[in-house]
This record gives C-alpha cells, sequence and structure tokens, in this order.
C-alpha cells in the first residue's frame, strides 16, 4: 500500500478519491470536484490517499496551523474492510504531522475533528462500508484518544448554500493526556480560520461563534 499526496484535480488519483468520497459521505459534506483546485495546492492542506494496486481504497485530508499550534482531520475513509486501511493512514499522519510540528520547533497542542454523533445520524450508510459506520468510527476515535469538546456544534455546509449541519459533535485530541478543556478563543480562532474558505455561514454557526467568544474554557468529555 502506498501513501500518496494529491496536489491537483488533474491527478486520476484523485478523480477515484472524488468518487470514494461521493459514495461514502452524503452530498452536504463533500465539495464540488472543480471546488477542490485551490485547496489542493494550498501547501497547509495535505489531502493523501492510500493506493492498492493501483486503486485508490482510502483518503485522508489534514491540515497543521502552525500560529495557532493545532492540527485538524478533515476526513478518513475506508473504502473497504480487511486491509488495515485505517491504520495505515493514522499512522503516516501521525508521522508527517509531527515532522511538519518538528519543522516549526514546537509540540503540536493536538488534533480537531468533526464527528458524527451516531445516535443523530444512524440514518447515514456511509456506502455500505461497515468501518466508516458512525458508531465504529466513533468508537475507534475515542480509542485514539479524541474527546467532545462540550458545546452544541454545527457547521455551514459545504455546498456553500447557507445551510447549518448537524448531528456531529466537534472533538480534539490533546498530546497531553491530562488536558481537560480548550480555551474558547482557540476553538473561535480555529473555527474562523477553518470555514473563511466559505462565505454563506449559516446564522445557526454565527451564533454559536459568538457564545465561544464568551466561553472561557470549554471542557472536554468522553465520546
Amino acid at each position: 500500500m502506498e501513501y500518496i499526496r494529491i496536489t491537483s484535480i488533474e491527478d486520476p488519483l484523485f478523480t477515484q478519491m472524488h468518487n470514494l468520497m461521493k459514495s461514502i459521505f452524503p452530498p452536504e459534506e463533500v465539495l464540488a470536484f472543480d471546488l477542490w483546485k485551490e485547496p489542493l495546492q494550498d501547501p497547509d492542506i495535505r489531502v493523501f490517499v492510500a493506493v492498492h494496486e493501483g486503486q485508490v481504497i482510502g483518503s485522508t485530508e489534514y491540515r497543521y496551523v502552525t500560529a495557532l499550534n493545532v492540527a485538524m482531520t478533515d476526513f478518513t475513509i475506508i473504502g473497504m474492510p480487511g486491509l488495515g486501511i485505517g491504520r495505515f493512514l493514522y499512522k503516516n499522519r501521525e508521522r508527517d504531522l509531527d515532522q511538519l510540528a518538528a519543522e516549526a520547533g514546537i509540540q503540536m497542542l493536538g488534533m480537531f475533528a468533526e464527528i458524527y454523533d451516531p445516535y443523530q445520524s444512524i440514518d447515514l450508510e456511509f456506502g455500505g462500508v461497515t468501518p466508516m459506520n458512525p458508531i465504529v468510527r466513533r468508537e475507534v476515535l475515542s480509542h485514539l484518544g479524541y474527546q467532545r469538546l462540550d458545546f452544541p456544534y454545527v457547521h455551514p455546509s459545504w455546498g456553500n448554500d447557507g445551510e447549518a449541519v448537524d448531528g456531529l459533535d466537534f472533538c480534539f485530541m490533546p498530546k497531553d493526556d491530562q488536558m481537560a478543556a480548550l480555551p474558547g478563543q482557540l476553538i473561535v480562532d480555529f473555527l474562523s480560520w477553518y470555514y473563511s474558505v466559505l462565505p454563506n455561514k449559516p446564522q445557526a454557526w454565527l451564533d454559536m461563534i459568538e457564545q465561544l467568544k464568551e466561553t472561557a474554557e470549554v471542557a472536554l468529555r468522553p465520546l
């Protein structure tokens, strides 16, 4: 299995990856093909695919924000069971992020992720791939060390239609297992940066951000 970075929509592997995304995720979670052109050229956005016998069977997108000293897992896709794709992507991503932090001369604070709440999202089939089932994924991510940030979370639809998407928790995996909370302002700064690419923000998201601005710390809770 190979871990290959994608930097252009012209790459045939990107076409495979995008088709895999559409087969796994609901439409509002998938950025349109052409809109990937600029993100893939952004050096801070890292999109990698797991390639087995010439086929894309998994993918992960993540980023490391040096100014905030945090990372974000945008998505992880496991295209089929029984090949160890999840472990393969996780270990390669971890090595890459550790290298980026080392180059910056700091130790990363931790990594954000949006994680489906299966009790809100039980109707999502995720392409019928068992490892992508929200219950399975949530338990795996809990084992890895992700914890739920204790506030009601919505995010803008990636369709840029101004709709709010719910059914997810915003989570964080701290490098320090003893960390019990994050500053509200750190979450505001990160989410404002992360969703700056989408101009049509839903009012529910704007209200959430305003509430976070008034919150000194947000507790980390078990998933």
